[in-house]
């Protein structure tokens, strides 16, 4: 009889704890700081090397020399190694020597990020 009582409580307790996690609950006490970061769609096409859309969109009016957050065109375009973009840029005005509020120019994105071919045009071009 003790061992049937025994036997009982211990399926009682596993039936319970296995009751007692299938219940979900759900709270909205969370506080999230969401930060977005608004680069321009001229950089945006910079950075993805769409050079058609870079074309356009100067013909359409963008700035060559507007910064988007922080960086100009040039500096988006040196630092991802796009030199048919730096050519474009600065046939159509960039500045090559212009720096942004850390100091840096295109040449110095084109240094950090070790894009050769960019450093030797905007060397060419300085």
């Amino acid at each position: 009889m003790k061992k049937t009582v025994l036997a009982t409580l211990v399926v009682m307790c596993i039936a319970a704890v296995s009751f007692a996690t299938e219940a979900k609950m759900t709270t909205n006490s969370h506080q999230y700081e969401l930060t977005s970061f608004k680069t321009s769609p001229f950089c945006m096409a910079i950075v993805k090397g769409d050079l058609d859309t870079v074309k356009k969109m100067i013909e359409l009016g963008s700035d060559v020399n507007q910064q988007s957050e922080g960086m100009t065109p040039l500096m988006y375009a040196a630092r991802y190694n796009r030199v048919d973009i730096i050519k474009v840029l600065v046939g159509k005005g960039a500045n090559v020597k212009t720096k942004n509020r850390k100091g840096y120019t295109a040449m110095k994105y084109a240094k950090l990020s070790n894009a050769k071919e960019a450093m030797a045009l905007l060397k060419e071009l300085s």
